[in-house]
């Protein structure tokens, strides 16, 4: 008779670890923020050669990851043209530490002598 109580009594504790383990796996989980942005480059080879290799490194030095990136194609609205770039971070935290980096800041003086930038960020979200 012990045996089965202590079977049911572990099999309670386990139960309930799960669920707290599990909640505090959900309440971690916070979705993504994209970072959006089209540039508007005046003067593509300088963009490419000077620009673009130090800013794509300070970003995957940051934990940016590229989720789209190319010419855009306006559909609606007046929206820019230019080159789009849409990026991954995990946290705004994260967008801003990069952002404000003296790598990528370096990048940006270098870039601002051939493109004009328009950015925005948006948080992801939870699917259901």
């Amino acid at each position: 008779m012990k045996a089965g109580y202590g079977i049911a009594l572990a099999t309670v504790a386990g139960i309930v670890v799960g669920g707290a383990a599990i909640e505090t796996l959900h309440a971690q989980a916070k979705p993504s923020i994209y970072m959006v942005a089209i540039n508007e480059v005046t003067n593509q080879d300088g963009y490419a050669k000077e620009y673009l290799p130090d800013a794509q490194k300070a970003i995957k030095d940051h934990g940016g990851v590229y989720v789209a990136a190319g010419p855009t194609q306006q559909i609606v609205g007046g929206l820019p043209s230019g080159r789009g770039v849409i990026l991954k971070w995990d946290s705004m935290d994260a967008l801003l530490k990069w952002r404000n980096s003296p790598e990528y800041q370096a990048a940006l003086k270098k870039g601002e002598k051939f493109a004009k930038y328009n950015i925005i960020a948006i948080p992801g979200v939870q699917p259901k």
